[in-house]
């Protein structure tokens, strides 16, 4: 019975919300809610909040797992990272504590410990946002995933210091992790493209990384992401991500709603939720500030700051662990910044195109280590997006005898395609900052081999508006995306699947030719 609620629930309110271009997960929240006020009447058994608190928790490790697998320790190790995610735990702690200690009436400890509790940003919403616009590999993404980690690190040891609970002797063993990577990495070899990938990566995020980082007094979410940073060299550390997907997704539901079933709100909790999300602003702004101290460009320091403008499920961990009395009104202000984050983070792109000039006066007139390039060289075909389809565009193209430069939003990409021998250049498309100041006039034809519908429209149309008529080229998924690339300005685009069918055709006739 209580697979049967929560499923129709949970279907009916994200389909609910799509029509007003909000996220799924949002209707999730509300799904649990709802859930909460007429599950007594339907009959859901006593039993359900442990069923789905599991659900949800599985659903955590493994998109913590999927995290990890697209990480770069380099990412962590940056300024903007641990000076901004620290810096912003400190102020915010110092903002919110006084404030809530004679508003609500709380001792100092209290007060404390909820400051801290607000001061963190959720993991499971930027990380799904991100994840679904294909921006986790591009500068704003890693920095905010980085921003994210350090304050899971900070969570982890308020719950230690807090709880009494301490890591046991075993918990030396996670200095020998490590060494597990080439173990790890020859099982991954060995595990194939069927289900045994998926149960591998399942074994990793919530055997290994969960249970395992348990059992030694550790928690299980860091293990999980630990799992996925070891993998994360290895060539199909992407086609395992893949793999875990759908089954992710599935779980994660459990996840939303579970914080909507955690009870249901009084007056004052509604009150204290309202003022907290009044506050988040607050958040995302000092966010801003601090990155752009540390030298982002505005562009930058506003996109990542969006994103981590929302409260922590860890804020709800940190609750129910020292907490208690306090989660049902944290877990209503957690709803309510969800509510906020997902629909600007949406629109997160156009937002700043309106905002751009008023932000740009707050950048440093320094050097940036999210420059991005002026000069294209001598080349003459551009290639947007430098995956697999734009890498063989890009082969092919030297082939022809022309002369093609990359770009590409993530920078390690770049980085790793410059070191192979190849002209590519850290830049993302939706940056308007790269199409004012880049320079196009050697360039004959472009390529868009990025999977991002938006980021091609984005491209066409900004090639057009710079005036460029030569032949823009781009692969679709469906024939949808092909009519709008077109619109956008795209002079040929071809259906990824359609040509793979024809090219193998042809290689097919020509292997039947005789000799």
């Amino acid at each position: 019975m209580f697979e049967v609620i929560t499923v129709s629930f949970a279907f009916l309110f994200g389909l609910a919300v799509r029509p007003f271009g909000l996220p799924p997960l949002v209707g999730f929240l509300a799904a649990g809610f709802a859930i909460n006020i007429f599950g007594p009447p339907l009959g859901l058994p006593s039993y359900s909040g442990e069923a789905l608190e599991h659900i949800a928790h599985l659903g955590v490790l493994m998109l913590l797992f999927t995290v990890g697998l697209k990480l770069k320790l380099a990412q962590i190790a940056q300024p903007q990272v641990i000076g901004g995610a620290l810096l912003h735990f400190g102020v915010s702690v110092l903002v919110f504590m006084p404030g809530l200690k004679f508003l609500m009436g709380l001792d100092w400890n209290t007060a404390l410990l909820l400051a801290i509790a607000l001061s963190f940003s959720s993991t499971v919403l930027a990380a799904k946002l991100l994840e679904g616009k294909r921006e986790l590999g591009a500068f704003h993404g890693r920095t905010a995933i980085g921003i994210l980690i350090v304050q899971d690190i900070i969570a982890l040891v308020v719950l230690a210091v807090w709880s009494g609970q301490t890591p046991n002797i075993w918990a030396l063993l996670v200095f020998a992790v490590p060494l597990l990577r080439p173990i790890l990495h020859r099982l991954l070899d060995l595990a194939g493209n069927d289900e045994l990938l998926v149960l591998m990566g399942m074994l990793l995020s919530l055997v290994i990384g969960g249970m395992g980082f348990e059992a030694m007094g550790l928690s299980s979410e860091i293990g999980a992401l630990v799992m996925g940073v070891i993998l994360s060299t290895h060539t199909r550390a992407k086609e395992l991500g893949r793999s875990l997907w759908s089954l992710k997704e599935i779980f994660l539901v459990g996840f939303f709603l579970q914080i909507g079933l955690t009870g249901l709100p009084d007056w004052g909790a509604l009150v204290f939720a309202l003022a907290v999300g009044i506050a988040l602003a607050l958040k995302g702004v000092l966010f801003f500030a601090l990155l752009v101290a540390f030298k982002l460009r505005a562009r930058s320091a506003f996109l990542s700051a969006l994103s981590l403008t929302a409260y922590s499920e860890f804020g709800l961990i940190v609750a129910a662990g020292v907490l208690p009395d306090l989660l049902v009104p944290l877990a209503i202000a957690v709803s309510i910044s969800f509510v906020i984050s997902a629909p600007l983070n949406r629109y997160a792109h156009p937002l700043y195109d309106r905002l751009e000039a008023r932000l740009r006066v707050f950048e440093r007139d320094t050097v940036h280590p999210d420059e991005q390039p002026k000069n294209l060289g001598d080349a003459d075909v551009l290639i947007f997006g430098m995956g697999r389809t734009g890498s063989a565009a890009y082969r092919q193209a030297e082939e022809q005898g022309l002369r093609p430069v990359g770009l590409d939003a993530d920078q390690y990409k770049a980085e790793a395609h410059t070191e192979s021998g190849r002209s590519v250049l850290f830049a993302d498309a939706e940056d308007s900052d790269f199409w004012r100041s880049c320079n196009f006039d050697k360039i004959r034809a472009a390529i868009l081999a990025m999977d991002d519908l938006e980021a091609k429209l984005i491209a066409a149309r900004s090639l057009r508006k710079r005036g460029f008529d030569g032949p823009i080229v781009a692969h679709a998924l469906d024939d949808s995306h092909q009519e709008k690339i077109r619109e956008a300005g795209a002079d040929h685009t071809y259906l990824t699947m359609t040509e793979a069918g024809v090219s193998l055709a042809q290689q097919t006739a020509k292997a039947l030719k005789p000799d």
